[in-house]
């Protein structure tokens, strides 16, 4: 257990900035049975909590049959193996709850250049 904590707290993780409004594809360690396998989770970053060891983001995607799906990651988590950016959006607060309610071209969010 104590070595499990020291790779969270583990400083060296080359994770990129995530801020809301980003979109990014979040790939992350799922274990099945006694099988892993890494499964990609994309969508658009909802807000950004916490710091240092403590800091965690929710990502929004838009699921089958237009269905919201918002899952919350640990920055720092041995779990993740790898977050990739793909788009950053210009946005003018921290959490974008406002995205729940909205659809199609009302959820767009203007690209950051």
């Amino acid at each position: 257990m104590n070595e499990l904590l020291q790779a969270v707290q583990a400083p060296d993780r080359d994770h990129p900035d995530v801020q809301s409004g980003d979109t990014v594809k979040v790939h992350v360690r799922i274990v099945e049975g006694d099988r892993e396998r890494v499964q990609v989770f994309q969508g658009v970053v909802i807000r950004v909590r916490g710091g240092g060891n403590e800091k965690n983001f929710t990502v929004r995607r838009i699921a089958s049959h237009g269905v919201g799906v918002e899952r919350t990651f640990l920055l720092r988590s041995p779990r993740i193996e790898k977050i990739e950016i793909l788009r950053r959006a210009k946005v003018r607060r921290a959490q974008l709850y406002y995205l729940r309610d909205v659809r199609g071209k009302a959820a767009r969010l203007k690209e950051r250049r």
